[in-house]
């Protein structure tokens, strides 16, 4: 499907979508069977809607069937009952969460894979939350830019009230239209999803329900309006003149009676930007009113204010964020919120109690996961290092208490390598059968980088620029492949499977295309069945169908993996060789 999204996505950038035939694209074939290997590969997909089903009912289905039932469903759609379940939230309350059943989470993952390159395009460059490619890092190194580099030191807070909740249907429609959907058969079905009955409450007269697979996208689409208007106030303000570049039209500006503004978005989460206390209380007035008029969405007035950034904090996605002055400038500086440490420590001694009463390393392997988790998303921070430090040291004695009769504390002396990877302070740490507690202090600031407007799954040259950039995430990947770690596999195996992943650069052995967490297969070059050992010398890492194919007898398996995966001569080879050591005979 990736030649239609990047057709889309071109569209859209030209403003050619009027008369596409968007539902066609949907219900295809192709289409639907990408939205069924998406469902199937979230973690969510086990999750049972008001009919009970989940993504495993439709596993016995012949492929066939699969898509003949989904295309008559869409054709005659009429959603189901969603299923309601409340999330506490750190404060006391709950955030209400819609669970709708598996087909309709199917047919929403098909029209979201469709519509998203067509919005894709018309999206405001520094909205980051719930859009491919972007993370909160993005939007942290964004404000630390506006703070140092452009000297923003006031910062307008917004907090919408109950955003999902009261988002309004036929708005949201007219936006969509708007942006490039104008398929009206895909509009109708999307209105009869925003319309679909919540089990014990009723229809839904406005709002989009979280935990809907498309409510994050059309979130997007509704505060995108708000985004350009925002920028064009400033950053894209028409001028007759033609600046060759940014700042000479930045210093014309300064000399206008214009405001000057940055919006920093994160979902429904939003930060204004600017350089005059005076100009932030007009900006947030003018705010404000846009949202009540134009988008019909209220604000909450205790949490939404200004704050002068020279002497007070303010929060944003868990940090705090503040500009301190050191050589005669203004410099930015970041740590975890007082919310998230509080939220850090109770996880923290919650998982600690779990493993005094059983102290095994499945549940260490879960607190080592979760200690990673805190500190490749906190790293950002300038502070991270004392924040967790100090949280370190405030549970140090409830940790010794509750685990020195459970595990060893010592300084580790031959960690494995994962260990040695990530941590290198000597600090003293528990140890329970040859596994190490990871220590929550030991964690060094990294820089948080700006994303580029132009990197993007949509253009060859995006996702150029993306793959470019990958070595990066080597470490979040890493993260998440260790909690995916198979338990009935050796502590050596699981160690070793990590490391031959970091050496590899995330690579596949036999294609060299870099290879996420859930793609990522370790094959035994020597077979256990033949001898072979959970070495790391006998470790390699492939992609999953590259995993099938090593293994593949079968002659239609053989030709559907060798179809999908499309090998040059060299790549055949080196499969080939790790099918002859499986005593395999090789594929031409």
């Amino acid at each position: 499907m990736q030649e239609t999204f990047d057709w889309l996505y071109q569209r859209s950038a030209e403003n050619r979508t009027t008369g596409l035939n968007l539902y066609d694209i949907i219900q295809s074939r192709e289409n639907i069977l990408l939205a069924y290997r998406m469902i199937k590969s979230n973690t969510g997909s086990t999750t049972k809607g008001t009919d009970n089903l989940t993504i495993n009912d439709y596993k016995i289905m012949s492929e066939e069937d699969f898509v003949q039932d989904i295309q008559e469903s869409l054709r005659q759609y009429k959603p189901s009952s969603i299923k309601r379940v409340e999330i506490p939230k750190p404060n006391g309350k709950v955030r209400p969460l819609g669970i709708p059943t598996m087909k309709d989470r199917l047919i929403q993952q098909m029209i979201k894979q469709v519509i998203e390159p067509i919005c894709e395009a018309k999206f405001y460059t520094h909205s980051y939350g719930f859009r491919p490619l972007r993370a909160t890092s993005h939007a942290i190194a964004r404000c630390n830019y506006l703070m140092f580099k452009v000297k923003c030191h006031h910062v307008v807070d917004v907090d919408i009230k109950s955003f999902f909740d009261h988002v309004n249907h036929s708005k949201l429609l007219h936006q969509l239209y708007t942006i490039g959907v104008r398929d009206k058969r895909v509009l109708a079905i999307i209105s009869k999803m925003l319309k679909a009955p919540i089990k014990g409450i009723g229809i839904p007269k406005c709002g989009t329900p979280q935990g809907g697979i498309l409510s994050p996208l059309l979130s997007n689409v509704v505060l995108n309006d708000l985004d350009w208007w925002i920028s064009n106030q400033w950053e894209t303000f028409p001028t007759r003149n033609t600046y060759v570049h940014t700042y000479n039209k930045y210093r014309a500006q300064k000399t206008t009676k214009l405001k000057e503004m940055h919006i920093v978005r994160y979902a429904d989460d939003f930060k204004i930007f600017t350089a005059n206390h005076k100009h932030a209380w007009k900006i947030f007035h003018a705010v404000q009113g846009y949202l009540k008029d134009y988008l019909k969405l209220d604000i909450s007035k205790e949490k939404s204010k200004v704050t002068n950034l020279r002497r007070n904090y303010t929060e944003f996605l868990g940090f705090h964020l503040k500009v301190v002055k050191k050589n005669k400038q203004y410099v930015s500086i970041s740590k975890i919120s007082d919310k998230g440490k509080q939220t850090i420590i109770n996880k923290y001694k919650e998982h600690i109690r779990v493993l005094q009463k059983e102290p095994t390393v499945s549940n260490l392997n879960r607190l080592n996961s979760f200690i990673l988790g805190v500190q490749n998303y906190y790293k950002i921070a300038t502070r991270v290092f004392i924040d967790l430090s100090e949280l370190y040291y405030r549970s140090l004695k409830h940790n010794y208490n509750r685990l020195k009769r459970v595990a060893k504390y010592e300084i580790p002396r031959s960690p494995p390598l994962i260990y040695r990877k990530f941590y290198k302070q000597k600090l003293k740490t528990f140890k329970i059968d040859e596994v190490y507690l990871f220590p929550l202090a030991d964690v060094r600031w990294t820089k948080p980088y700006l994303f580029h407007g132009n990197t993007t799954l949509f253009t060859l040259e995006g996702r150029n620029k993306f793959h470019k950039n990958l070595k990066v995430t080597i470490q979040d990947q890493i993260i998440l492949l260790s909690k995916s770690a198979p338990e009935y596999h050796s502590l050596e195996y699981r160690d070793n499977r990590l490391s031959r992943y970091s050496m590899q650069n995330g690579k596949c052995h036999v294609t060299g295309e870099f290879l996420f967490h859930k793609e990522v297969h370790c094959h035994h070059i020597l077979p256990i069945s033949m001898g072979g050992t959970d070495k790391y010398d006998n470790l390699v890492i492939v992609h999953k169908w590259v995993h099938e194919l090593i293994h593949a007898t079968d002659s239609k398996t053989i030709v559907k993996y060798k179809s999908l995966l499309n090998l040059s001569e060299k790549q055949l080879k080196k499969l080939n060789k790790l099918r002859t050591t499986c005593n395999l005979t090789e594929l031409t």
